[in-house]
């Protein structure tokens, strides 16, 4: 083999090193994307039915309901138009209150009731992601009312 064909041989190996390693990492980032979705968007289909997701709003003021161990917690999860029911079994946020934005990570299971994994309230009283945000005005415009 001459050096040229060895040079080109490495170049090649080098190449398909490279794209495989990026595929991999394509692979692994595009399996840990979580997006987020308000309730609308939700009952509207735009959600994954199998995979998991990011569902956002305000906690629907009267909703929180615990289990008997205190584990066990039921909540609705609004954006003004719509509201999804929520079930999640652990400890809340200590920022967790009714009224009060929260993004819930799990998966849409029965149909209807979302399956929380994860529960992240916001940290203060003037921050709120931006996508929450949005999804509030949209549900405010759709319902009508001013907020």
């Amino acid at each position: 083999m001459t050096p040229r064909r060895r040079r080109l041989l490495f170049v090649g190996l080098g190449l398909a090193a490279v794209a495989t390693a990026t595929a991999l990492v394509l692979n692994a980032l595009n399996s840990n994307v979580m997006f987020f979705y308000s309730p609308t968007q939700v009952q509207a289909g735009e959600a994954p039915r199998l995979g998991a997701f990011r569902l956002g709003g305000l906690v629907e003021s009267g909703s929180l309901q615990r289990g008997a161990d205190g584990l066990d917690l039921r909540f609705t999860v609004t954006d003004g138009a719509r509201s999804i029911p929520v079930r999640y079994r652990g400890l809340l946020p200590d920022l967790f209150r009714e009224g009060k934005g929260v993004i819930v990570a799990g998966r849409l299971q029965d149909g209807a009731v979302f399956t929380a994994t994860e529960v992240l309230a916001k940290h203060d009283e003037n921050y709120m992601p931006p996508e929450a945000a949005a999804a509030l005005k949209a549900g405010a415009k759709a319902d009508g009312a001013p907020r």
